[in-house]
């Protein structure tokens, strides 16, 4: 295949994401849908769609080809080294005020809504059972990773552990993929009608979170935000990515499993880390500019990324 060629079939797994990003945006500044919607959307998508959408593509998956242990424990690994790595970065080049809200925003990533997005774009539906079972990994690590930064860097606030721990085990997306693996590992036939139907209702996931997030995304934010909240995006979109892909291949990932790490490693700043930052009493107005960058910068980063993977043969 021709470079053109490679650098078309990129475009064509990248781009739709980003033009539903961007219609989410126009819609927002057209007014044909408002702060109000985008919230009873979020908590559709949250507790119902995305759920619905992880457990079909994971029954419908060969566990004996997604369920891979060692891919799940090098995920955690990586996002563990990704998190020490944000903090001694931030160490040495971040006020403490807003380390930890840039210790949050270079390593937690949109992966529940973006890198699936782009994993079902890629592999279809490989892709998304693949996705379905690291997003139990995501929410637990970045949730318990988020709570130790932004605690650590606000004098007189400590983590409560025991409301952290009940809000992730209560976590629909965990419970999705819980419900779902004993279901496909048993092989359980569920009726025709509830399986077609719980489609309909996955359907709606994707393109109702990317709408969302363009939604939400501020251009003036991008505007006024400073070289922090462009040197905070250039870490997660670009350092730390290229390092985790790194590493994914060096350790023997290759293939669909290297690809949707590096989807997953490549997502921009979560819409969920201004959430954390304001209840915590971090720095949500950085925060939010970390998220628009880090998410323009998605469209020509994860493009290029995917072609050179591609050019080079790994995924």
């Amino acid at each position: 295949m021709s470079l053109g060629a490679l650098l078309l079939a990129s475009l064509n797994v990248t781009l739709p994401v980003f033009v539903m990003v961007f219609i989410g945006y126009l819609l927002r500044r057209l007014a044909w849908i408002d702060y109000a919607f985008v919230t009873t959307a979020s908590q559709l998508v949250f507790r119902g769609t995305m759920p619905v959408l992880i457990f079909l593509s994971i029954i419908r998956a060969d566990l004996d080809a997604t369920l891979n242990p060692a891919l799940l424990a090098f995920f955690a690994l990586a996002t563990l080294c990704s998190f020490l790595a944000s903090w001694g970065w931030a160490v040495l080049r971040v006020p403490y005020a807003d380390r930890g809200s840039c210790i949050q925003g270079a390593f937690r990533g949109n992966c529940g809504i973006v890198g699936l997005a782009l994993a079902a774009g890629m592999y279809g539906e490989a892709g998304l059972s693949t996705g379905g079972l690291l997003l139990g990994v995501v929410i637990l690590t970045y949730n318990a990773f988020s709570v130790v930064a932004l605690a650590s860097h606000q004098p007189g606030r400590s983590a409560n552990w025991r409301s952290i721990f009940t809000h992730i085990v209560r976590n629909p997306l965990i419970l999705a993929v819980v419900a779902a693996v004993p279901v496909a590992a048993l092989e359980v036939e569920l009726p025709i009608w509830l399986v077609t139907s719980a489609g309909y209702f996955a359907s709606l996931t994707l393109p109702l979170a990317l709408i969302c997030v363009g939604a939400t995304l501020s251009l003036r934010s991008v505007k006024v935000s400073g070289g922090l909240a462009f040197e905070t995006s250039l870490m997660k979109m670009v350092a730390l990515p290229a390092l985790a892909t790194g590493a994914a291949w060096l350790v023997g990932f290759e293939g669909r499993e290297l690809g949707v790490l590096f989807l997953f490693f490549a997502s921009p700043t979560a819409a969920a880390a201004f959430v954390m930052a304001k209840a915590m009493g971090g720095n949500a107005t950085l925060t939010a500019n970390i998220i628009a960058l880090s998410t323009l910068m998605a469209s020509v980063t994860i493009t290029l990324g995917a072609f050179g993977l591609k050019a080079a043969g790994l995924i």
